[in-house]
């Protein structure tokens, strides 16, 4: 099935040429941040953990939330998601190997890579990660491969798929929740160490990945003459709906703990990212950017006239994204290191070179999602007779 992503039309193939291009650019960054080191780098010793991190912590949300489409379909019965499923495993395909990419570059030195698999560390949630994203990531591979091939030889899956697709299900939340646990398992980061911040990952990445794959569905639906399905869209925009707003609930209940109680530790870094602290406060606009397109998705994916306009769930979809994005890939990165437990602000940019590094991973992120889809999407015309 290999065959169906190497041909296409011209725009298919100007797709790809800008998305190489721009992984070129992102990749002579590389180069440069690999000879120079990650001093390349907004990073410092007050803040460690940076713009790379902050992706791979939203990515993996946007790749875990596959199971939401994965869940109803194979464990409910709910026929109608059987035409979107492939497009929500390739997703998360996608998602994990921009995860991965992600820490591939945030170690400065990339066999550094290997010391978690020379040197295993069960107590460490590092080694966890890896054993989550990479099993995940095989997961999605086989099981999305295996029902796209049996589909298109009018057959049913293989019977030993069913055991790997019941597991891809609790696996799925296990990679958000472990990566959760990298942050509220440090005991010297006050904003972090909250027993409910793998439930806001995991809210917020039900949000956010649905909303993406809706707007692929759309995309999809317009280019070319696979029909991912109105109910489809509409089952997702139900799941996006409540679980922005439960993440919103989640993070208004930190909000309350941390000054209904005054613990400095809480309040300094809520201070930090809506009001500024010690004159500091780069990251206020984007929070309150942030707040202001969740609530706004709020309003309009939990109203049904406004939800059903496609055009309108369209744009609450993108206010979804960014606004997780917003809050995750950067609010809740900067927010857990600034300011630090001597209460001395260092504030973080990233640099033109690291964002350069981003925006190459992201590419090479859309350029594997293309590619799947295009099989997937040039198969699923052959079945129905498009073509």
């Amino acid at each position: 099935m290999l065959e169906k992503a190497l041909t296409g039309t011209k725009r298919y193939y100007g797709w790809m040429a800008a998305l190489l291009a721009v992984i070129g650019v992102g990749f002579i960054c590389y180069l440069w941040q690999f000879t120079f080191g990650l001093g390349l780098t907004g990073m410092s010793r007050d803040v460690s953990w940076g713009f790379y991190v902050a992706q791979f912590t939203f990515l993996v949300g946007v790749a875990a939330s596959a199971v939401m489409v994965v869940l109803p379909y194979y464990l409910h019965n709910y026929k109608a998601f059987g035409r979107i499923t492939i497009l929500g495993e390739f997703l998360a395909v996608a998602s994990v190997s921009m995860c991965i990419l992600f820490i591939f570059v945030d170690l400065g030195q990339p066999i550094r890579i290997m010391n978690v698999i020379l040197h295993p560390t069960p107590n460490s949630m590092l080694f966890w990660d890896m054993i989550v994203l990479n099993g995940y990531l095989f997961l999605n591979i086989i099981v999305g491969w295996k029902v796209l091939e049996a589909e298109r030889n009018n057959v049913p899956p293989a019977g030993w798929l069913k055991p790997l697709i019941y597991l891809s299900i609790p696996w799925a939340v296990s990679i958000h929740t472990v990566t959760a646990y990298l942050y509220c398992g440090l005991p010297g980061r006050g904003f972090w160490l909250t027993a409910i911040l793998a439930p806001r990952f995991l809210a917020s990445a039900f949000a956010a990945g649905p909303a993406f794959l809706i707007l692929l569905c759309m995309l999809v639906r317009k280019i070319t003459k696979f029909d991912p399905g109105r109910e489809q869209i509409q089952s997702l925009a139900k799941v996006v709906a409540y679980a922005i707003s439960v993440n919103v609930f989640f993070f208004l209940c930190e909000v309350f703990v941390a000054f209904y109680s005054k613990i400095p530790e809480h309040t300094e870094h809520l201070k930090y990212l809506f009001v500024g602290l010690h004159g500091h406060g780069v990251l206020v606009p984007w929070m309150w950017a942030s707040l202001i397109l969740m609530v706004l998705a709020i309003i309009l994916l939990v109203n049904p006239v406004t939800r059903k306009n496609e055009t309108v769930l369209a744009l609450a979809c993108v206010a979804v994204f960014v606004g997780t994005w917003i809050d995750k890939g950067l609010g809740m990165i900067s927010g857990g290191f600034v300011p630090n437990p001597l209460n001395h602000v260092t504030e973080y940019v990233p640099t033109l070179p690291e964002l350069a590094i981003s925006i190459g991973v992201w590419a090479v992120g859309f350029l594997i999602l293309t590619a799947l889809y295009k099989i997937a999407v040039t198969i699923k015309e052959e079945v129905e007779g498009l073509i």
